[in-house]
């Protein structure tokens, strides 16, 4: 890398490149959105489904980064 480039970040390329893995989790979690729509209590909502998603994300990224890492 040259004194004048911007260090890139691995994470990103490696989240994009885990997503496809996980996207059972995503379409669960589209299903929430859809259900929880008309909901005007505001009681409803798909946290858990949005964190299922991104675990699964994480947990496919982990040894990749930290392989890089090292």
């Amino acid at each position: 890398m040259l004194a004048d480039e911007e260090p890139v970040d691995p994470k990103k390329y490696y989240e994009e490149r885990c997503k496809p893995k996980c996207v059972k989790y995503w379409v669960e979690y589209g299903r929430c959105i859809d259900r929880v729509k008309g909901d005007e209590s505001g009681h409803k909502h798909c946290t858990g489904q949005y964190f299922d998603y991104w675990s699964c994300v994480d947990h496919c990224v982990a040894p990749k980064l930290f392989e890089k890492l090292k």
